[in-house]
């Protein structure tokens, strides 16, 4: 259960890099024609799907690493 804090942080730089591909995704199959929505729009939906959840395990897992290791 220690160490639980370890497996929160490479969860949460997993959580990172899917936004990074997704976000890479969504550029190329952007569609200027067909999307009446601007593409940052696309980029703050993936904001929301993955960093957010990753800054909340991160602060999770600083939270568990300082119970245990103090």
């Amino acid at each position: 259960m220690k160490k639980i804090y370890k497996y929160l942080y490479i969860f949460s730089i997993v959580l990172v890099l899917f936004f990074i591909v997704m976000v890479g995704v969504d550029y190329f199959s952007y569609d200027l024609v067909n999307n009446s929505a601007p593409f940052y729009t696309f980029v703050l939906l993936r904001f929301i799907e993955f960093i957010v959840p990753s800054i909340i395990i991160f602060i999770i897992a600083e939270i568990i690493k300082k119970k245990y290791l103090h």
